[in-house]
């Protein structure tokens, strides 16, 4: 059947092989080589992580495109609109264009079969080829090591925050999760990680290559400046380079400064190739835009939209929420996948939500409504909450309990987040990133 529109390939696509999920850089090297597409004549920057990958990614964009060059970059999943994951120039790539990736996709691969997330690695690796850019940006999908963007060489690998994620796919423990993270490094190309206690696996697995490994803390840092009538600022550090004054990050969240202090260190890994000004670095930090990430929202009621789904992005939603009291309270809605830990993600809002309103995920991986409650019940996370078959019937829920002065919070997946913006849209709401949200 001909594939004539987007939606017709993804669809397509999510039956075509027999896992929706299955690591390893056989085929997808395969295809790729068949695109005949050649060594990339772009640098690459390669961001794995558990947190911090998607906030990394986006100031990287933005610091870049703020110093003038072309920028292509690559993120997973999407929180409306597929084409969010590819960006050429800060735009996203357009419903014929993919299509017409996919198209040359489809003739290479041949008899391969390939998942949905490598038809769309290759795709935008195609688009960035064909697209003139002067970067390349790749966030890694799960994991590193056997990830679809592997099998490109990263110029720079930046890794951010490693905490459990993905136990079924990467192990459960730091040291298991931090060596398949380290997959994207490479002998003699700088590696970056912004974690502050970075797995052995991943120092002991550069060692071993020859990478040259900057460790935040070690090589490059970053510390707040002292508080006064001006508005919040950051340094950041490195040998004998040092900026000052820098102004926050536009993300919310102290752990943002170390996120970006990673970007940097990385972009100064890629000098001379590419260099940036000190102007282009205040001109990112301001204009960095994540969707989801403690988003703020003009709704009925005053709303946060978060994709927080393990213990240590729940645990910083948290504390964005500690650090931005209201005077009435805080209800939650959250639908999160059933291989995440529920207990612990719940639990680490516990402080923070005086009343949970529990939705069922609208995928085959999503948990049940009662299994959210039977996690919040054993996490001891706060009084009985409602139930709801949707996201949307969820919010509902909470925007009927609210009050003047109270807060909705989203979070659990980014299934919980696409479907309160779906909803909020038909009814009219703009989504923008603020830098200091409710």
């Amino acid at each position: 059947m001909p594939r004539r529109t987007l939606q017709d390939w993804l669809d397509w696509q999510e039956g075509l092989h027999a896992r929706g999920i299955d690591l390893g850089l056989e085929r997808v090297r395969r295809v790729f080589a068949n695109l005949d597409l050649g060594p990339p004549p772009f640098p690459v920057i390669t961001v794995a992580g558990t947190n911090g990958k998607g906030s990394s990614v986006a100031l990287l964009e933005a610091v870049l495109g703020a110093a003038g060059y072309r920028v292509g970059a690559y993120t997973s999943p999407h929180l409306l609109h597929y084409n969010e994951r590819i960006r050429i120039a800060g735009r996203c790539a357009a419903d014929e264009a993919i299509c017409q990736a996919f198209q040359r996709i489809d003739r290479a691969r041949g008899a391969v079969s390939l998942t949905y997330f490598e038809f769309g690695t290759l795709a935008a690796l195609d688009l960035f080829y064909r697209g003139g850019v002067d970067v390349a940006v790749l966030e890694v999908g799960m994991g590193g090591r056997l990830d679809a963007v592997n099998i490109l060489d990263a110029d720079v690998a930046l890794v951010t925050a490693i905490g459990i994620d993905h136990v079924e796919w990467l192990g459960g423990d730091r040291e298991s999760i931090g060596r398949e993270k380290a997959g994207i490094l490479r002998p003699g190309r700088p590696a970056v990680c912004s974690d502050p206690a970075p797995p052995d696996s991943l120092v002991g697995h550069a060692r071993a290559l020859g990478t040259p490994l900057y460790l935040i803390g070690r090589d490059y840092g970053c510390e707040m400046e002292a508080a006064g009538p001006l508005p919040p600022a950051w340094s950041w550090w490195h040998s004998a380079l040092r900026h000052e004054g820098l102004p926050m990050p536009a993300l919310a969240g102290a752990f943002q400064v170390r996120n970006a202090a990673g970007c940097l260190m990385a972009l100064r890994c890629l000098a001379p190739r590419i260099e940036v000004s000190r102007a282009a670095i205040e001109g990112g930090l301001r204009a960095q835009r994540l969707p989801g990430r403690f988003q703020a929202v003009a709704a009925p009621a005053p709303t946060i939209l978060d994709v927080a789904h393990n213990r240590e992005s729940a645990a910083a939603l948290a504390a964005n929420l500690a650090a931005r009291p209201v005077a009435g309270k805080t209800h939650a809605v959250a639908a999160m996948l059933g291989d995440k830990d529920m207990a612990a993600v719940l639990g680490a809002l516990a402080g923070a939500v005086d009343a949970w309103h529990l939705a069922t995920a609208p995928v085959a991986r999503g948990a049940r409504a009662e299994d959210l409650a039977r996690a919040l019940g054993a996490a001891r996370a706060g009084a009985a909450p409602t139930l709801a078959d949707s996201v949307e019937a969820a919010y509902e829920q909470a925007l009927a309990q609210a009050r003047g002065g109270d807060r909705i919070v989203v979070f659990g997946s980014f299934y919980a987040v696409s479907g309160v913006q779906k909803f909020l849209a038909r009814g009219g709401a703009e989504f923008t990133v603020q830098s200091d949200p409710i």
